[in-house]
């Protein structure tokens, strides 16, 4: 490996969470864990396993808990012989962290397991916005390499949906012919993307977002501390834990509030109030809190949206008056159309912002009158 290549980011990493990993225990996914275990116990383990699911809800962390368990069990052929007892089923994918191969992992030693992400374009040193056909292509030195050992092998495949069409059709044909003791594991976050004849080879676990309770112990795991404020993460976060942390490690929270605190006032509005979370925006080193600020954007339309669709507020409250206001401001379908004409108009508008690098600060306040125009209308 590169010294560019060592010190890159990694790209399967939420900011500020553990590494997929170095994650024991997965919270909250205890059906797809059941349905592998029931495969596995049967004796009817595929070879292609596509993990899918909204984003940042477990699937990283199961996939390496699954990589954990084959690796650490017997394969069948290995079992008790001809005066020992046959190994008792399996009723959970946890490892112990002392068993070689968890302490392999974590090293990032394991001879067994080989890991697929974006890489670093080694002639510009930036790390590539999608997983190439190059990037593939390196899993047939790894299968050839350790095939000698007879052992079982798994890929991790982070993310399917960064596969560019070469480096598809390059895993495609590993999938129709599957190397013997090989499973892999793609993890998808929009499954209906990827190649059809990908999804058909592969067996899915699908994933669902966490509820508060789950939440509040996966952040406690990731070392974040929600405290009181389980509710509101787990509410923005639509039950991902990766958004989770990344809104309390950017004060997502508090700027949502702030919106909320903002539209308060509509259709009038507090011009220096709304400039004042404009420049914050556009502070320097402010990229990560656009990004956010944008997509807590999109986030309020889509529960205005909501609203006016059911007649009440999504439940639960993501910060004090949000439910009053979106009810005040959402209460028809015919405002929840007008409302989703706005959400789409703002998401081009900062694609094509963010696109042309649009001062982020006019780009926030443009937003804000479109919402102020909306009430109005």
């Amino acid at each position: 490996m590169s010294d560019t290549a060592a010190a890159a980011p990694e790209p399967d990493r939420a900011p500020g969470a553990p590494h997929p990993r170095q994650t024991q225990r997965l919270i909250g996914q205890g059906a797809a864990q059941a349905r592998f275990l029931e495969a596995y116990n049967a004796q009817r383990l595929h070879h292609g396993w596509l993990l899918t699911g909204p984003r940042g809800v477990g699937k990283a962390t199961l996939a390496w808990s699954i990589a954990r368990f084959l690796l650490a069990m017997p394969l069948a052929d290995d079992g008790g012989g001809l005066f020992g007892d046959a190994p008792s089923a399996p009723a959970s994918l946890e490892i112990s962290p002392d068993h070689p191969v968890a302490r392999r992992i974590l090293a990032g030693s394991e001879p067994g397991l080989f890991h697929i992400t974006r890489s670093v374009n080694e002639k510009t040193g930036r790390m590539r916005d999608m997983i190439v056909a190059e990037d593939v292509r390196s899993l047939n030195r790894f299968l050839q390499f350790s095939a000698t050992d007879g052992g079982r092998r798994v890929v991790i495949i982070d993310c399917a949906d960064e596969m560019n069409i070469q480096a598809a059709n390059a895993l495609l044909k590993m999938l129709e012919e599957p190397p013997a003791r090989t499973t892999l594991l793609l993890i998808s976050h929009q499954p209906a993307g990827l190649l059809p004849t990908i999804r058909s080879r592969c067996r899915e676990l699908r994933l669902h977002p966490l509820n508060a309770a789950n939440m509040q112990i996966a952040l406690d795991q990731a070392g974040v501390s929600a405290g009181e404020n389980a509710t509101a993460l787990t509410a923005l976060a639509a039950g991902s834990v990766g958004e989770a942390v990344r809104l309390s490690n950017l004060g997502g929270l508090e700027i949502y509030a702030e919106l909320i605190g903002i539209l308060q006032g509509l259709p009038r509005l507090d011009r220096a109030r709304a400039l004042k979370l404009a420049e914050a925006a556009a502070t320097r080193g402010a990229g990560d809190r656009l990004d956010l600020l944008i997509s807590l954007f999109d986030l309020l339309l889509a529960r205005l949206a909501r609203t006016g669709a059911t007649g009440h507020a999504p439940e639960p409250e993501a910060a004090t008056g949000e439910a009053a206001l979106l009810a005040r401001l959402s209460p028809t379908p015919a405002r929840a159309r007008a409302w989703a004409t706005c959400a789409e108009e703002i998401g081009a508008r900062a694609r094509h912002g963010r696109a042309v690098n649009l001062d982020p600060a006019a780009l926030v306040l443009d937003t804000i009158f479109r919402l102020q125009r909306t009430v109005a209308s």
